[in-house]
């Protein structure tokens, strides 16, 4: 079966992505991915925190309120859980680059348009082949409405445009009121390509330290469903690239993914639970499964689960929720 597609522009021998994550962190896991057959690596994130006046500013705040309201401190991030200095971030790029074939992608982190747009630069010209553009915001503004929220990530997406030229993707949490418009918002905006979705760290809290501890649970294979029902709803409403992110641990996740309408799947959990070398098994497995299907190709594969082979998506949906209500049965 032939496993070749196309992500933002790239030529990729197969649809495995190693997601952003700590594997990008040392040159031999890179080189270890890349042996196993991973098509492309994305970097972890650098955030707008770190660049410039936001990092200082953030510095300032935290040391205005040590004494004061100790507990809320743990809210804002210190210095030292970035994992490296924006300067540190593009040579680690640089050397990954000189290292291994296989593109890298770079990936940006923040809420606002300015601050960072030099970096973006920075992050095309140290080699990247696509920027992952990851909007990590959390809404708790009563104030602020779903409208300027959206309009916050659109303007990102248009001045990044404007100032590199490399594909820029937009790595999203599903928490918009109206995602499908939203989505044909980002398209018009010049977003090449969404990863559905981000996930949101959820803070536990330390009762006797009265501190808020950021928990980070590695995700389980039943979060593919959602990344699965927004795939099959995008991929044929959109024209720009998806990839999936969350859940995809074994080849019949990927190839759920692909049917729904996915061009590439980002792994992260599965490689950091089972390894490097977890790429290969599931590489391996996708060929053999999609041969046993029937299929001769990814391309024939894409999309043939989506919701445009669908007369009327809408009931569809509909007549699936009250099958699934009418359906349950007690233990």
């Amino acid at each position: 079966m032939d496993l070749s597609t196309t992500y933002l522009g790239l030529s990729l021998p197969n649809p495995l992505i190693a997601g952003a994550s700590p594997l990008c962190d040392e040159l031999d896991t890179v080189r270890r991915l890349e042996d196993a057959g991973v098509a492309a690596l994305v970097m972890h994130s650098v955030f707008e925190e770190q660049i410039g006046r936001e990092r200082r500013r953030t510095i300032e705040d935290l040391d205005a309120n040590v004494d004061a309201f100790a507990e809320a401190t743990s809210f804002l991030p210190r210095p030292s859980v970035f994992r490296i200095a924006p300067d540190e971030y593009l040579e680690q790029l640089r050397r990954i680059r000189a290292a291994v074939a296989i593109p890298v992608i770079g990936s940006l982190n923040g809420i606002t348009p300015t601050g960072w747009l030099e970096y973006a630069r920075s992050i095309q010209e140290a080699g990247a082949a696509a920027l992952e553009l990851n909007t990590y915001y959390v809404a708790s503004d009563p104030d602020e409405d779903a409208a300027t929220v959206e309009r916050r990530t659109l303007d990102i997406v248009r001045t990044v445009k404007r100032v590199v030229t490399i594909p820029v993707t937009v790595k999203l949490s599903p928490f918009f009121s109206a995602f499908a418009h939203f989505a044909a918002a980002l398209e018009a905006a010049g977003a090449d390509g969404l990863v559905l979705f981000n996930r949101f760290l959820q803070p536990d809290i330390d009762i006797d330290q009265l501190e808020v501890r950021p928990e980070h649970q590695l995700s389980q294979p039943g979060e593919l469903l959602l990344r699965l029902r927004w795939l099959a709803i995008l991929s044929g409403q959109r024209r720009f690239d998806l990839a999936a992110s969350g859940g995809a641990y074994e080849p019949a996740h990927v190839v759920k993914a692909v049917m729904a309408g996915a061009h590439a799947v980002q792994m992260v959990s599965a490689l950091l639970r089972h390894g490097a070398d977890h790429v290969r098994v599931v590489r391996n497995g996708l060929a053999r499964l999609g041969e046993e299907l029937g299929y001769d190709s990814i391309a024939e594969m894409r999309g043939c689960m989506n919701l445009a082979k669908c007369p009327d998506p809408s009931a569809f949906e509909r007549a699936n929720y009250l099958r699934v209500l009418h359906s349950w049965k007690g233990e």
